[in-house]
């Protein structure tokens, strides 16, 4: 696992983020919004509180905007002690896969023929993902241990939303993959005249085989593949 499993700060002078994402980040730390969303932060861990992930910016420290080919949104970081490390469906090294991301990689076996990782090492990382320009971005970064959706509504949404808006204003085509009724809810923030966005249910076992778009059986792993190669000559 990772040493910290838990946020200890709330200053984000201490998240560390790749240079052509400071500015953008800079900017909302700079606004009424980000520093509200600074002092809620700084008053639940003063108040006790257990929040993850430790780093809430990883994803845009490990995948740089020029690096960008694939963004997969989820819609918050897990919830119990010791899963989350800032990577949206992404749990840290050793932990038991979650339901969600047992059914991702169900989906990338039966698509791409891919076996599943070997647990626990790498397990459910996706590290590797992000460091080859998939964007794992959770559209809020931050949660209290055992309640869901905690810290929702209360900033980070703000960030998330220009970030996907600066990703699809750059020229270069990027896959976006949006899973369930909340990730495509951010439709509206990208041009898909320019980019393939491709839509499925979330693979949580309660929606993934259901209609109208199963996720198992979606197909988005090699929809993906043949997007880059076609647009970047990448695999």
């Amino acid at each position: 696992m990772v040493e910290t499993t838990q946020l200890t700060s709330a200053d984000a002078e201490n998240w560390p983020v790749a240079p052509g994402w400071k500015g953008l980040v800079a900017h909302f730390f700079e606004s009424d919004k980000g520093a509200a969303l600074l002092a809620f932060l700084r008053q639940r861990l003063d108040s006790g509180a257990v929040v993850f992930p430790p780093a809430p910016l990883r994803a845009l420290d490990l995948t740089p905007p020029d690096a960008v080919r694939v963004v997969i949104l989820g819609q918050d970081p897990y919830h119990g002690r010791g899963q989350a490390e800032g990577l949206a469906f992404s749990v840290a090294p050793g932990v038991a896969l979650p339901p969600s991301l047992r059914n991702i990689f169900k989906e990338l076996q039966r698509d791409l023929g891919e076996p599943p990782p070997a647990f626990p090492s790498p397990g459910g990382s996706l590290v590797r993902w992000a460091r080859h320009g998939v964007l794992l971005l959770n559209t809020c970064l931050t949660v209290e241990e055992g309640q869901p959706a905690s810290h929702s509504g209360k900033g980070w949404e703000v960030l998330t939303d220009s970030i996907i808006q600066a990703v699809s204003q750059n020229a270069a085509p990027v896959v976006f993959m949006l899973w369930g009724s909340h990730a495509q809810s951010k439709r509206a923030l990208i041009d898909a005249r320019r980019h393939l966005v491709l839509c499925a249910n979330h693979p949580s076992p309660l929606s993934a085989l259901r209609p109208p778009v199963p996720f198992i059986g979606c197909g988005h792993f090699s929809q993906a593949r043949a997007w880059r190669e076609k647009h970047h000559g990448l695999k």
